[in-house]
């Protein structure tokens, strides 16, 4: 090593092989420079530790390298056969890249989006999505249009409608966010899916009734009408549960049926919340004041 002017960056071990070029172990640095030197790199290297294997998805190298720790790590092929070495830095532009495709995706829109990206090329893929977009708008509406009557005779109908699908839109986008981040670091899958969606029933029922109560005091004082409070706050209830769990079941389905949950989770989870919103705050309306 002395031969040598300077060592390759993120350097912290050396990769032992045997004469086939088959990875045995690794030998750290600090164990060079701490040990007698007569002793031989059989006795002192490491061999529990497993080599990368080529054909591995970089986000899953990117994963092994959060859970232990490494600077580095060799990679061998379907033989064992040392190929190289993957570095902290290689890993670095991964979890970039993988950030960068997430918070493109949540606005569906993809990596080849460029900031300053002509607009002929930028326009199509825009409009694609908002395309999707307006098509999902068009359900929700036509949710509304069913109890157009009741709304014409109710007209704090109109007024309190958008905070039931806003409020349930927020709750669902915080679920989505949080299991598609645990997704990406391997945390969320089918194994555990299940408590996740219990526990994510619990927050949604705890803060349903929470802004329920809230939102009902404001609109009994607002409307004076003792009955459309009640109304708001049991759609309330309904939607953010709603919310919550399809925030984090949709990407595991999505993931299934293999379609980026990033790209479109976020459409998929305002459809639902629109539709359950709009249909339970106006159907509890219709009930009450047919």
């Amino acid at each position: 090593m002395r031969r040598h002017d300077t060592l390759p960056a993120s350097t912290d071990n050396l990769i032992v092989v045997n004469r086939k070029d088959q990875f045995v172990g690794i030998l750290p640095l600090a164990t060079i420079l701490t040990s007698d030197p007569s002793i031989t790199v059989r006795e002192v290297m490491l061999t529990d530790v497993d080599a990368i294997p080529a054909n591995m998805p970089d986000n899953q190298v990117a994963l092994l390298f959060e859970t232990h720790d490494w600077v580095s790590a060799p990679v061998v092929d379907t033989n064992g056969q040392l190929l190289g070495r993957i570095t902290i830095d290689d890993v670095v532009d991964v979890i970039r890249e993988d950030a960068d495709h997430s918070l493109m995706s949540m606005a569906g829109l993809d990596e080849e989006e460029d900031t300053f990206a002509p607009a002929i090329r930028t326009t199509p893929r825009r409009a694609v999505w908002l395309g999707i977009n307006l098509l999902t708008a068009i359900i929700a509406s036509s949710v509304i249009s069913i109890f157009q009557d009741t709304i014409d005779k109710v007209v704090a109908l109109a007024v309190l409608m958008p905070i039931v699908a806003s409020m349930g839109g927020v709750a669902g986008s915080q679920t989505l966010t949080v299991v598609i981040r645990g997704m990406a670091l391997g945390q969320v899958s089918r194994s555990n899916i299940g408590w996740l969606m219990s526990r994510e029933f619990r927050v949604g029922l705890f803060n349903g009734l929470l802004w329920a109560a809230v939102m009902g005091l404001v609109a009994a004082a607002w409307f004076g009408d003792i009955t459309i409070a009640f109304i708001i706050a049991a759609a309330m209830v309904i939607n953010l549960i709603t919310a919550a769990l399809a925030g984090a079941f949709l990407p595991v389905a999505l993931k299934s049926l293999r379609i980026d949950p990033a790209l479109a989770g976020s459409v998929a989870l305002t459809t639902i919340t629109d539709v359950v919103g709009f249909f339970s705050f106006l159907g509890l309306a219709t009930y009450f004041y047919a």
